[in-house]
């Protein structure tokens, strides 16, 4: 199921550059990340800038099935350990495959696991934490049951602390975990000293990114901060949340998944993994609570897949029944999986897209608030980056030596910085900068303004107030990439005060 698994990611994104579809805009920022090693950035810690730079070093950008490998191993590991997870509930094989097809074929993960990012390795941590848990709880019973315990809470302690340090999400379910198990039986385990250790384990292995935190003054919360008090991210009242997550991982997988949140929540059979259940009426409220994402829960649900694999074929059930009914499930999950893998994978061309959207009558939520775009933000957000290099060369390469010579790029953005970082130097192109996220931090790079190639969006009366002089030189207009991608270039000389005296009002988080 795990090779299955990374199949239809590798053949999946041939398809989808053979459909035209480029590198993502966040792909381009942890590239660059990746060039500039360290124990944080401003909106991830370090893990995925590692993971971008083992990336190219083994397979280079060109190719997006390669560049995205290491993320789809990670999403066929996903599956692997939700097979572990119904092992370790007591299901069958049969359990197995049901619920190990289930996470294969949800839209959530075939859409996160196909691109470069933290989000595919979220339940490579988070699925760990759980299974050892269920192995401590079960290792109670056993007539000496130390060791076992003690290698799981290590277990746990190292699997959530490389989590930490993949993306900072983990925290809050973490918090949900501890708070599900004091309001169950199962308590009783955090009575181990082992506890402490594995508490010990997760700081120490989280405490790099800690100390860059501090050290540059907490940035991630100031961006996270900052988030919340924007209009940017489409903010979801409870109903349209809880829809949201019938949606992502696509409705018909909503029988395997709720009725493993139910079985856990009421078998007697499931009582040792009670905690389980409670974790999800925990989670659950705390996102809406803190508005965030509806993908932010998606790392969580490998759980009631199992535990919905193991309630609907418990083992040694010999029910024709029971098993024809989830042969029938399955081939339902098969089907699904064609009819919406193009609103997870962008397999389609644009115009085939937008054309089988319309056949059936769905439209995907973008959790970004924006403008009308022709395409879902995940696709429009990989058109555009290569024809934005080439025009800025092209303005680049008409300047006279000497002017070139003294030229900078500024963008508003980590997107424009990075595709012009990553696919400029074959340009002749010079280092662009921003004030955007991380790249604020990296500072103007010696730029004073004195003659600056400009992609901001700004209109030409608000960069003329800092500017001696600015001409439109060119213009942005790829009609699949996002809106704000649409916009002038600038050329401008003469900057009324050099960018180290203004660096400090160029910073902008979210």
């Amino acid at each position: 199921m795990a090779a299955i698994k990374l199949a239809i990611g590798i053949v999946g994104n041939i398809l989808a550059q053979r459909a035209g579809y480029g590198i993502f805009r966040d792909e381009m920022y942890y590239l660059i990340c990746g060039r500039h090693l360290a124990f944080g950035y401003v909106d991830q810690p370090p893990m995925v800038a590692l993971q971008a730079r083992l990336s190219e070093i083994l397979f280079g950008y060109d190719h997006m099935w390669s560049l995205r490998l290491i993320s789809g191993l990670a999403g066929a590991f996903k599956v692997f350990l939700t097979g572990a997870l119904v092992w370790a509930m007591g299901g069958s094989r049969r359990a197995a495959a049901l619920a190990m097809l289930g996470v294969t074929v949800a839209g959530v993960y075939l859409g996160t696991d196909s691109y470069l990012s933290m989000n595919s390795f979220e339940p490579v941590f988070w699925i760990p934490c759980a299974l050892a848990l269920i192995r401590i709880v079960q290792a109670e019973s056993l007539p000496n049951p130390e060791r076992v315990i003690r290698n799981w809470w290590i277990v746990l302690g190292v699997s959530a602390g490389l989590g930490l340090e993949n993306k900072a999400n983990e925290v809050f379910f973490l918090v949900a975990m501890l708070i599900a198990l004091v309001l169950t039986p199962q308590r009783r385990v955090l009575a181990s000293r082992w506890f402490g250790v594995a508490v010990a384990i997760m700081v120490a292995l989280a405490l790099p990114n800690l100390l860059w935190q501090i050290h540059y003054h907490w940035p991630t919360l100031e961006w996270l901060v900052g988030i919340s008090k924007s209009n940017k991210d489409v903010k979801l009242p409870p109903l349209r949340f809880l829809l949201a997550q019938l949606m992502m991982l696509t409705p018909w997988t909503v029988v395997l998944w709720l009725s493993g949140v139910i079985w856990l929540l009421v078998s007697k059979t499931a009582r040792p993994f009670r905690f389980l259940g409670v974790l999800y009426l925990v989670y659950l409220p705390m996102m809406m609570l803190l508005h965030a994402k509806d993908y932010y829960l998606a790392p969580v649900y490998p759980i009631y897949f199992a535990a919905g694999g193991v309630f609907r074929l418990p083992v040694g059930t010999k029910s024709i029944i029971r098993n024809v009914l989830a042969i029938a499930y399955a081939v339902l999950l098969i089907v699904g999986f064609f009819l919406t893998l193009p609103f997870s994978i962008p397999v389609l061309p644009p115009q085939k897209f937008v054309a089988w959207s319309k056949t059936m009558h769905f439209q995907p939520k973008d959790t970004e608030n924006h403008d009308a775009t022709i395409l879902p933000q995940f696709y429009a957000d990989r058109f555009g980056w290569h024809e934005m290099v080439e025009k800025v060369a092209a303005i680049y390469d008409a300047l006279p030596p000497d002017e070139r010579a003294v030229t900078g790029i500024y963008t508003g953005n980590y997107g424009e910085a990075s595709a012009i970082n990553l696919f400029g130097p074959k340009y002749g192109l010079p280092v662009a900068i921003s004030g955007h996220q991380t790249y604020w931090l990296w500072g103007p790079h010696g730029y004073t303004g004195q003659e600056m190639i400009i992609i901001n969006g700004s209109s030409l009366a608000e960069m003329n107030r800092y500017y001696a002089s600015c001409v439109v030189a060119g213009q942005l207009d790829n009609p699949l990439s996002m809106p704000w991608e649409k916009k002038p270039v600038y050329l401008c000389h003469g900057r009324n005060a050099t960018y180290a005296a203004d660096w400090k009002d160029f910073k902008y988080y979210y």
